[in-house]
C-alpha cells in the first residue's frame, strides 16, 4: 500500500496582515509547516496556528526561514555558520516552547524559501541548520527536498527524514525547483497539478520540464498555502492520489 502525506507551509500571517487560507488547508493536509517568526508568522498567530492544526489531526512542524519578514524569507543571505545556527536554534525553539505551553507537539522540521533552496545546494550549509534544529529538538523529522543536497544531508547526520516534492513548482535537472523569477517556475494550473503529481508518485521519480525521470524516495507533497489557486490545487492533489488508491496519511520518517 502506498502512503503519502500532504504539507502546506502556514501560520505566515503578520498582526492584522492576513497571509493563505489556514483553515481550509488544514481539511486537506496532513502536516503543517507553521512559520516561526523569521520571514513571517507572530506568537498569536503561532497560537491560532496550532490550535486548528491539532483540531484536524494534522501534524506540527516547524518551519524556520531567514529573518526577513518584508522579504518572505525569499532574499538570500550569506551568514557565518554560527550566526545560521542560531538563527535557526532561536526560531525552533520559540516555535517547540510555543507548542509545549499549550499541549501541541513539534514533530517534522521544513527549512523555508531561500534558505531552503541555498540549503538544496550546498550539503555543509543543510548539514549546519538541520543540526542547529536537532541541538533544540532531537526528535525532528527533517523533511527535505528529495535528491538534493539537503537529502545528503539528512543521510550523512542518520537522523529521521522524509522525502518531499512540490505540487505547484517546475523542477530542473538536478532535482531543485526552478527560480521564481522564471517563466513557468509555480503551476498555477489546479486541473494539471493533480495529475502531474499522482504520475510523479506512481513512477517513483521527480519529472522535470524536459521529461527527465529522477527516481526519488517520494513521502510528501507539498502544496503552498500562500497562492490565489492553493486550495484548488490541494483539492486536485489528493483526489488524483486517492483515485490511483493511494492512502494518505502523516509520514512516519526514514532513517
Amino acid at each position: 500500500m502506498t502512503t503519502i502525506d500532504l504539507n502546506a507551509d502556514m501560520g505566515e500571517s503578520f498582526g492584522l496582515w492576513k497571509m493563505g487560507n489556514d483553515a481550509e488547508l488544514l481539511k486537506i493536509i496532513t502536516s503543517a509547516n507553521i512559520a516561526c517568526g523569521g520571514h513571517a508568522g507572530d506568537p498569536d498567530v503561532m497560537e491560532k496556528t496550532f490550535a486548528l492544526a491539532s483540531e484536524n489531526g494534522v501534524g506540527i512542524g516547524a518551519h524556520p526561514g531567514f529573518a526577513d519578514i518584508a522579504g518572505f524569507g525569499r532574499f538570500k543571505m550569506h551568514l557565518p555558520k554560527g550566526t545560521l545556527q542560531n538563527m535557526i536554534r532561536y526560531q525552533v525553539a520559540a516555535h517547540v516552547g510555543m507548542a509545549k505551553a499549550f499541549g501541541h507537539e513539534v514533530r517534522h522540521l521544513k527549512l523555508h524559501g531561500a534558505l531552503a533552496n541555498m540549503c538544496s545546494e550546498d550539503v555543509d550549509m543543510a548539514e549546519a541548520a538541520y543540526e542547529a534544529a536537532l541541538s533544540v529538538a532531537p526528535d525532528l523529522i527533517v523533511m527535505v527536498l528529495a535528491c538534493t543536497a539537503q537529502q545528503q544531508a539528512v543521510e550523512k547526520l542518520g537522523c529521521a527524514w522524509a522525502g518531499e516534492i512540490f505540487a505547484d513548482r517546475a523542477y530542473n535537472e538536478d532535482a531543485t525547483l526552478v527560480d521564481r523569477s522564471k517563466p513557468g517556475a509555480v503551476i498555477h494550473d489546479a486541473e494539471r497539478a493533480g495529475p502531474r503529481i499522482a504520475n510523479m508518485v506512481r513512477e517513483g521519480a521527480i519529472i522535470t520540464e524536459n521529461g527527465t525521470r529522477i527516481p526519488a524516495k517520494i513521502d510528501t507533497i507539498c502544496m503552498h498555502g500562500d497562492t490565489p489557486e492553493a486550495i484548488a490545487i490541494a483539492r486536485s492533489v489528493r483526489a488524483a492520489l486517492e483515485a490511483d488508491g493511494v492512502t494518505i496519511q502523516k509520514f512516519a520518517g526514514r532513517q
